[in-house]
């Protein structure tokens, strides 16, 4: 039985596990990346953010062309084969899952294609029979779809997002349960593409972590397109009847049947920790989570963890920042850094895309953090007009006394893009006062946020000035 010594062992090669083995690489550790899946890339790359991204502006181009009469272009027999977007889907993922993997052999640690588990807080147990000691790791498995809540759902059947991303044939009708970034991109996608879709989501609204006045905005979107949207359901039921799926759900005092071809299951993903016998090293878990401090560090000092398995926050940029932060703490345990949430960002990539960085009014409110707000639609702003993109707003959040912008929301026309203004805007924490004198092209999507800018400037100079003349 061979025994392998390192100064950081890394278990899983996506996003953050790639950060914080290039990090410990480069800096001369003795480091090993160790991945059992079945391939190599990550959630983002096989399954997630860059698939799901491509269906999209599939679609996207679909939806233009079917409705560019508006421009005074006239598209006769507008159509598609699935067949076609589905080979270039996989054409473009496996040549950045192939890059992943080149990165991944050629780095400077040792990459170990095996599945591990820990046998003691120091040794994992790999399933090539080896056995794996370090001084430190860091816990990057990423996530997993999370288990159903109706027994009669497993035994009726669906598909995951894992499994909507290679599907050979697309259904002709698609339940969608669940409102959050996930079910509404694919419900989006599978209706644009002529898929009658009902989408059934528990809260009061879809998107529910967001403000409702921009989770609105999607939500009269996708009613305009043709989906079928229930809101503030409870889901009682899954049943088969002939060649059709249904689901039974309570909905205003009423119980609903719905019936399609195929059900897509999107209540969420848990964290990808079963099987790492994380006990026996120690690591307290509760619910299958285990919990990190700011610094990505476990209950046990050497064990951190990094990316979507933490729970936290399932974005890959964040899970790029908690790797390095993880390995920059391994390295420098005298000079420690924290992650920073405050400039939080998430983009759902429907149309209109909605993004926002920082506070929501929701969690300002929830937290008890004095703000004042401003915002600007679409429908009045000279680009989105001529381009026909009139749905949503831009929304700032700023500090009622000093003016520095605390958080910023579009809901509209490349919201995904836009919103990087406010974050650069964030990361140097400016005021609205600078960002209203900061001169923007015309016309340009970009300058509409000088208007709530302008609004909020105005109103923190007046009370100011108020303070002084008391």
């Amino acid at each position: 039985m061979a025994v392998q010594e390192f100064d950081v062992a890394i278990i899983g090669g996506g996003s953050a596990g790639y950060a914080a083995a290039r990090t410990c690489g480069a800096a001369g550790l003795r480091t090993a990346i160790i991945e059992g899946g079945e391939k190599v890339g990550g959630l983002c790359i096989l399954r997630g953010c860059m698939p799901t991204k491509a269906f999209l502006y599939a679609a996207e181009v679909v939806h233009l062309v079917k409705n560019s009469v508006v421009f005074g272009v006239r598209a006769s027999e507008v159509s598609f084969e699935w067949h076609d977007i589905l080979a270039r889907k996989n054409r473009l993922i496996q040549e950045f899952a192939d890059y992943r993997q080149q990165q991944l052999e050629n780095g400077k640690f040792q990459f170990i294609r095996a599945r591990a588990w820990f046998t003691d807080p120091y040794t994992l147990r790999l399933s090539t029979g080896d056995h794996l000691r370090a001084k430190n790791f860091v816990i990057a498995t990423g996530s997993v779809i999370a288990p159903s809540p109706l027994k009669s759902l497993n035994e009726v059947g669906f598909i995951t997002s894992d499994e909507a991303v290679a599907l050979q044939k697309i259904p002709r009708s698609l339940i969608v349960l669940g409102g959050g970034s996930v079910s509404v991109e694919f419900a989006q996608f599978f209706a644009r593409l002529g898929v009658r879709v009902t989408l059934i989501q528990r809260s009061a609204h879809i998107l529910k972590d967001e403000d409702a006045d921009a989770a609105h905005v999607v939500e009269t979107v996708f009613r305009r397109e043709g989906i079928t949207v229930f809101t503030q359901t409870n889901l009682l039921h899954a049943w088969t009847e002939g060649n059709l799926k249904g689901v039974s759900f309570e909905y205003e005092g009423q119980t609903v049947r719905v019936a399609a071809e195929e059900i897509f299951y999107g209540l969420g993903r848990i964290p990808n920790t079963e099987g790492l016998d994380l006990e026996k090293a120690g690591v307290q878990l509760s619910y299958g989570r285990f919990l990190v401090n700011s610094e990505m560090q476990t209950n046990v000092r050497h064990i951190y963890g990094a990316g979507d398995c933490t729970g936290m926050y399932e974005i890959v940029h964040i899970a790029v920042q908690e790797g390095e932060i993880a390995a920059h703490n391994i390295l420098h345990p005298d000079n420690r850094r924290h992650m920073d949430y405050r400039m939080l960002t998430s983009v759902v990539f429907t149309e209109p895309q909605l993004a926002r960085v920082g506070l929501t009014e929701k969690e300002a409110q929830n937290e008890k953090i004095p703000y004042i707000t401003a915002s600007h639609p679409f429908a009045d702003h000279g680009k989105s007009l001529l381009m026909e993109a009139k749905d949503g707003f831009v929304k700032l959040l700023a500090n009622p006394q000093t003016g520095e912008i605390l958080g910023g929301c579009c809901v509209g026309p490349h919201g995904g893009e836009l919103i990087h203004e406010i974050i650069a805007a964030m990361h140097s924490r400016s005021t609205v006062m600078q960002l209203a004198a900061m001169p923007h092209y015309h016309p340009t999507l970009a300058e509409i946020w000088t208007y709530p800018a302008e609004e909020l400037a105005e109103q923190v100079l007046k009370r100011n000035e108020s303070l002084h003349r008391r």
